[in-house]
């Protein structure tokens, strides 16, 4: 009777110690989710205002996308025509406005330094390249469509188009001239995705965008480097660093 008794008080005194622990574990979990409940929210009310301005880095991948003519099978001496990457460098300005909770209007003209390249590769081993350094002013203009905030990030895409005029455009070459020939000016279709982080005074956004070039930049001549193209495109892969 009395080891009964004393096996009795022993479960009940066990029970109590795990219910003891249970509770202090689901109190520290609890405490543990309050105390990231109180984060700080940075910048909490930006999107009261309806234009915020910045300026960004940007470093661009392009290429030429080539298209060859019947004269690369029939003419051409190249056996093979291609452009290869090329990184640049573009720096310019935000302008975001605000539309509804969901979709902002965005520019961001920027100067571009680019250094597009056309290669030429002949039988025997022996290549030439044709390189065209050029500064551009381009002009987008995008949709913006963003998710709900969380704290202090916050994700979107955006979808739009951009103009470019090149800015130094150079003097008509001359008649004979063997250099390859592009049109100074373009209109591409651009798209991409982007990430926010609020900070205390400013809002830091890198972005990766993608474009590719509508119109036909090849400018037709009877020379050697033209010879085999029949259409020239631009292709561009973007990484932002946007400061707002």
């Amino acid at each position: 009777m009395d080891t009964s008794y004393v096996r009795h008080r022993l479960y009940l005194h066990r029970t109590k110690i795990l219910l003891g622990a249970l509770f202090a574990l689901v109190l520290s979990t609890d405490l543990h989710a309050q105390g990231y409940a109180y984060t700080r929210k940075h910048l909490e009310h930006y999107d009261d205002k309806i234009i915020h301005y910045g300026f960004f880095f940007a470093a661009p991948v392009t290429r030429f996308n080539i298209k060859y003519s019947n004269a690369f099978v029939t003419a051409d001496s190249a056996s093979r025509i291609y452009s290869p990457n090329k990184t640049s460098f573009r720096v310019g300005f935000v302008t975001n406005a605000y539309l509804t909770d969901a979709f902002d209007i965005r520019t961001t003209p920027s100067i571009s330094l680019y250094s597009r390249e056309v290669k030429y590769d002949y039988p025997g081993g022996t290549s030439r390249s044709e390189t065209r350094e050029s500064a551009w002013l381009d002009i987008p203009l995008l949709i913006k469509y963003k998710s709900q905030r969380r704290n202090n990030t916050r994700m979107y895409l955006l979808a739009g188009g951009s103009f470019a005029i090149e800015t130094n455009v150079r003097k008509k070459e001359a008649f004979g001239s063997t250099r390859l020939s592009t049109n100074t000016t373009d209109f591409t279709v651009e798209y991409g995705i982007g990430f926010e982080q609020f900070f205390e005074y400013f809002k830091f956004s890198p972005e990766i965008r993608f474009s590719h070039g509508i119109p036909n930049m090849f400018r037709p001549t009877n020379n050697t480097a033209s010879l085999g193209i029949r259409k020239l495109t631009t292709h561009g892969v973007t990484i932002y660093i946007n400061f707002e």
